[in-house]
Order: C-alpha cells, then sequence, then structure tokens
C-alpha cells in the first residue's frame, strides 16, 4: 500500500511511544505453535479499524518463511473507495521462541508492532492475534468465512480481555476476487 508521509510520520510516533513487546493484559500467546503450518494466506474475517485497512474490504495476509529466519509478510486489501488493490510488505519476527506465538512485525524499517496469537485452533485454520493493547485485534480465516462456534469462542475471548466487540469492523470477503 502507498501511504502518505503524514500517515507514515504519525505510525513513527505512534510506534516509538509505545513497548511493542508486550500482550493485553490476561492476554496469552498461543504454545506448541508450528510456525511453517502458521505460514500461508490468511483471510480477514473481523478487525479493529486503523488508518492503513481503512476502506479495504477482501484483505488478507500472506506470510513465508525468509532466509535468515524471520517471516515475509504480504498484506493485501481491495479499497473500495479509491477502486483499487492496494499492498503492503513487511517482515515479522518472533520475540522469544518461535514455538511462541509472540511476534513483532514491520512495514517501515525498525519499527516493529506487537503480533501476539492468542487462539489458534488444532488444523490452524484460525486464529484470533492481538496487538499490545485494546486497540488491535483481528479474527483470521484460511478460508473466507469462519463457522459461528469458533466466531464465538473468539469473541468470547476478546471480550473477556476488555475488548469492545461493538469496535470490530466485519471484512467483506467478496467470493470470486482474485487470489
Amino acid at each position: 500500500m502507498k501511504y502518505s508521509l503524514e500517515a507514515f510520520g504519525l505510525l513513527c510516533v505512534s510506534l516509538a511511544l509505545c513497548s511493542c513487546a508486550t500482550i493485553p493484559k490476561g492476554g496469552m500467546a498461543v504454545v506448541g505453535l508450528e510456525k511453517t503450518r502458521y505460514l500461508g494466506k490468511w483471510y480477514e474475517i473481523a478487525r479493529y479499524d486503523f488508518a492503513f485497512e481503512k476502506d479495504l474490504k477482501n484483505t488478507t495476509a500472506e506470510y513465508s518463511a525468509n532466509a535468515d529466519g524471520t517471516i515475509a509478510v504480504k498484506n493485501r486489501g481491495f479499497n473500495y473507495k479509491k477502486n483499487k488493490w492496494e499492498e503492503a510488505l513487511g517482515k515479522a519476527k518472533f520475540r522469544g521462541e518461535d514455538t511462541r506465538g509472540e511476534l513483532e512485525v514491520s512495514f517501515f524499517g525498525p519499527f516493529y508492532a506487537a503480533y501476539n496469537i492468542i487462539a489458534l485452533d488444532k488444523e490452524y485454520r484460525y486464529a484470533l492475534v492481538a496487538g499490545k493493547n485494546l486497540k488491535y485485534l483481528w479474527i483470521l480465516s484460511r478460508t473466507r468465512t469462519i463457522p459461528d462456534e469458533v466466531k464465538k469462542s473468539y469473541l468470547d475471548l476478546a471480550a473477556s480481555l476488555g475488548y469492545d466487540l461493538s469496535a470490530l469492523v466485519w471484512v467483506e470477503q467478496d467470493e470470486g476476487t482474485p487470489d
């Protein structure tokens, strides 16, 4: 995605003011994570909206292994107001052991933001991801939809941590859009 210099500056300031090696109070990252199983394409089912994803639908995140042990990140979505696809490339790295769902992701050089996998089903089909605080939350799926029981479970967990569920944006995932 192409971002304005002003938006880039705001992101840099906000990331510089925070410690990214955190997780929302009461939250726990998954343990026993198999990194290679988590790689691949994920569809964004719901999110807390923020500037870099505003007005995007059909959003996906694709993760692949880099030779240096980091993870390549490609976020993509269709901006329905500008009528065009937007893409952001970044990288992620584990904050500790690569079997624990605590990562940092960067799209802008040395600035990293927390990426905490706080729920993940055994088949690696659905994930609940939290940022460093209660301002960032994503529900991800390997398909464009998520079963009601998984949705309820993830929403219950998010609510128990203090997330305002009414602030979630339910992402439109059009069938038949290019992958």
